[in-house]
């Protein structure tokens, strides 16, 4: 039957991919059957005025801004009258945080939709899924989930040889910036970029936005050497150099039914014969990206944390960051640790792909194309202190990220 199931998925994924009014007609007949579902199965709850609602990554796991603010509000005198509400797709994982103010639910059940449309707050670092939209008196808070270096919704300017046209992403943001009540951004920077992706300035919309820094930064300028080390101990990378290598997903490299994938391009023998000895590598792949890696030959050296639930413990732990074109460089850049940029496919990402908001002049560390500069340069980290280029580039995008910006933002969001 599972067999059966993951064909006849697949078939409906290409149809959808190829045919355009399939896939239209699709999220359209999933908003008239939530809403039916809604007024039918389940009449409409009244809206508690001090019940939040959190969600990260449509689900998967527990972290970024979502979670640096329930923490604050678990914690902070002034919401002690607060209860909260989280989905996870796999709530088992995650039953640690039930308590008496606290709900763990099932992505997509029913006690999720009841808990979403009986909060007041609605607090997602992701889009919500097309069919959900707030009621009347509901607020929603998109944090979003980094600064962008790639162009996003109405700033991509072709076609990204992705399974949707230019058109259909950016009439999901329209959709999207009319349910919002409000957009979190850390910096001027963001403030600018946000409005333009969202098409703000041409609906009027540009009030929405609070800039504030990111919440789920606070604890990375709060951390300590204590909480390092016990990260470190808990991942087993207890005396050794530690390389964090996040490289983001590919718009070209999708396959139907199963999601976006992605392939490594490094030559991981060869950075073991130079660098195992005194390094070990947290390999990070990007939430979207769909397929398992296995590097059980490299045991020792090469950890997947792809599925560790909070980035911010492995920012932490690390001594250098290498990514490509995702947006992780922005928040490490907090920690004012070396970071490396290997960006083999550079013409094409930049010229095929996406575009980019930033200069890579602009980027506070050296880009590389292969194993032997990328070896090099791990190696001269060894050296490495801030510059003024490093210390111009976190005074541009993250400016307000100074330890408070969950209580900043709340205070916005919740008017005593």
């Amino acid at each position: 039957m599972n067999k059966i199931a993951k064909t006849a998925k697949k078939k409906i994924f290409d149809l959808a991919k190829k045919n355009k009014t399939f896939r239209v007609a699709a999220r359209g007949g999933r908003d008239v059957a939530y809403h039916a579902k809604m007024v039918l199965d389940e009449p409409f709850g009244k809206i508690d005025d001090k019940k939040v609602f959190f969600q990260t990554f449509s689900g998967r796991g527990y972290s970024d801004s979502p979670r640096a603010m329930y923490e604050y509000m678990l914690n902070a005198p002034e919401y002690a009258d607060y209860h909260f509400v989280w989905s996870f797709r796999e709530p088992e994982k995650f039953a640690f945080l039930k308590g008496p103010r606290t709900e763990v639910v099932k992505f997509r059940s029913r006690a999720d939709n009841k808990a979403m449309r009986t909060s007041k707050y609605w607090i997602s670092n992701y889009r919500m899924l097309d069919h959900q939209h707030p009621r009347r008196g509901q607020i929603y808070v998109q944090c979003w989930h980094g600064t962008p270096l790639k162009r996003l919704g109405y700033d991509l300017e072709a076609s990204d040889n992705s399974m949707n046209s230019i058109r259909e992403i950016r009439s999901k943001y329209r959709t999207d910036a009319k349910k919002f009540t409000y957009l979190i951004s850390p910096s001027p920077f963001c403030t600018k970029v946000f409005s333009t992706a969202w098409n703000l300035i041409e609906t009027n919309q540009t009030h929405k936005i609070i800039e504030e820094g990111y919440p789920r930064n606070d604890r990375l300028i709060n951390a300590t050497s204590k909480e390092r080390d016990e990260i470190r101990k808990s991942l087993g990378v207890e005396g050794k150099k530690v390389i964090l290598y996040a490289p983001t997903w590919r718009d070209n490299q999708h396959t139907s039914g199963e999601g976006y994938t992605y392939k490594t391009e490094v030559d991981f023998d060869k950075l073991q014969r130079e660098l195992g000895d005194d390094y070990v590598i947290l390999f990070r792949a990007h939430y979207l990206v769909a397929n398992s890696f296995d590097f059980d030959r490299y045991q020792g050296f090469i950890r997947d944390v792809s599925t560790y639930s909070d980035i911010n413990d492995l920012y932490i732990a690390a001594d250098i960051l290498i990514t490509d074109y995702s947006s992780v460089f922005f928040d490490f850049a907090n920690l004012r640790k070396p970071e490396i940029f290997y960006m083999y496919d550079l013409e094409e990402y930049a010229n095929e792909l996406r575009g980019f908001y930033i200069s890579l002049d602009e980027l506070p560390g050296p880009i590389v194309r292969d194993e032997d500069a990328l070896i090099e340069e791990i190696k001269a980290a060894d050296d490495w202190q801030p510059d003024e280029k490093y210390e111009a580039f976190r005074a541009r995008f993250n400016p307000k990220d100074d330890g408070q910006a969950s209580k900043r933002t709340l205070a916005h969001i919740i008017k005593k």
